[in-house]
């Protein structure tokens, strides 16, 4: 089976767990309901879900309702999309291809819909799992706890906002994209591993790998936003250059950006070795430094 078809089976059965963890509501606040379903059934790779639940497995973790919690995860990111495309943050009118949450919904139906998203991602990442240590999953809510806040995703968007319009340096740039992006992905590795009970040094090893991959990641969206196809992007292209927003792009131009893609997926490569059937991960670091969307 192919990395791709390993990646979409996840997509799917995590596509149809978010679609009963977020039923649809005919009652006073049914508004509310409607705009998180927009958001978090629009489709998507559905990567940090499928990543924490491949390690999982990885680590000999064999519970079905893990995939609850792996879905959370998913809620957590989707939220930061609803709330990314406001105007307050990037002011982005699409999003996978259509009309973002506050573009259909209204500001203010949109920043709650992605409070609601969080709140109720740990709603479900801390109900007890069947066949799960609670032990390993208090483990792993904090890993994604800590991913998701101050000193991961939230922080991230902090510096990028801050650094809006304004020159930065290398390191402030690294920084910012390491928050913004790669230590959720990171997190999402890290948490499937603590969920099946890994020692330390496994689940370091699945953090680094998560951490190389989403700098790549983020560094390929960068790189797309310049030479990308909108069709396939989901959003238009160029909308970061004409922010003025800072991006690798900007920093070191599309052939250098490449070069750092290239090391970074041989690093990820590298972090699969502490894993006895670690070919899937390397195909996955692989697959996303060729990606089209």
């Amino acid at each position: 089976m192919s990395v791709q078809s390993t990646v979409s089976n996840w997509a799917v059965l995590t596509e149809q767990r978010l679609n009963e963890l977020m039923p649809c509501e005919d009652n006073l606040q049914k508004e509310i309901f409607d705009a998180c379903r927009y958001s978090l059934l629009a489709g998507g790779k559905r990567l940090r879900p499928a990543l924490c639940m491949i390690f999982y497995h990885l680590c000999g973790g064999s519970a079905d309702s893990a995939i609850d919690f792996a879905s959370g995860i998913e809620m957590i990111h989707s939220y930061s999309l609803i709330h990314d495309d406001l105007p307050c943050m990037d002011d982005s009118d699409y999003r996978r291809g259509r009309l973002s949450c506050h573009r259909v919904y209204g500001y203010s139906t949109a920043m709650l819909a992605g409070d609601a998203l969080l709140n109720r991602a740990f709603e479900i990442m801390s109900q007890p799992l069947s066949g799960v240590d609670p032990k390993c999953q208090m483990k792993a809510l904090h890993t994604v706890a800590t991913a998701s806040g101050l000193y991961g995703m939230v922080g991230g968007q902090v510096i990028d906002l801050a650094l809006e319009g304004k020159s930065c340096t290398e390191d402030q740039l690294w920084k910012m994209i390491e928050l913004k992006t790669a230590v959720m992905i990171a997190g999402a590795c890290e948490s499937g591993c603590r969920l099946a009970g890994a020692d330390e040094e496994t689940a370091k090893a699945a953090y680094e790998y998560g951490r190389a991959i989403g700098l790549a990641f983020q560094i390929r969206d960068d790189v797309l936003d310049v030479t990308g196809d909108a069709a396939l992007v989901g959003k238009p292209v160029g909308e970061d250059g004409e922010s003025g927003k800072n991006t690798f792009v900007s920093m070191y131009g599309v052939e250098k950006c490449n070069e750092l893609i290239a090391e970074l997926t041989d690093k990820a490569i590298r972090c699969t070795e502490a894993f006895a059937n670690g070919d899937e991960l390397r195909e996955i670091a692989l697959w996303l430094t060729d990606r089209q969307y």
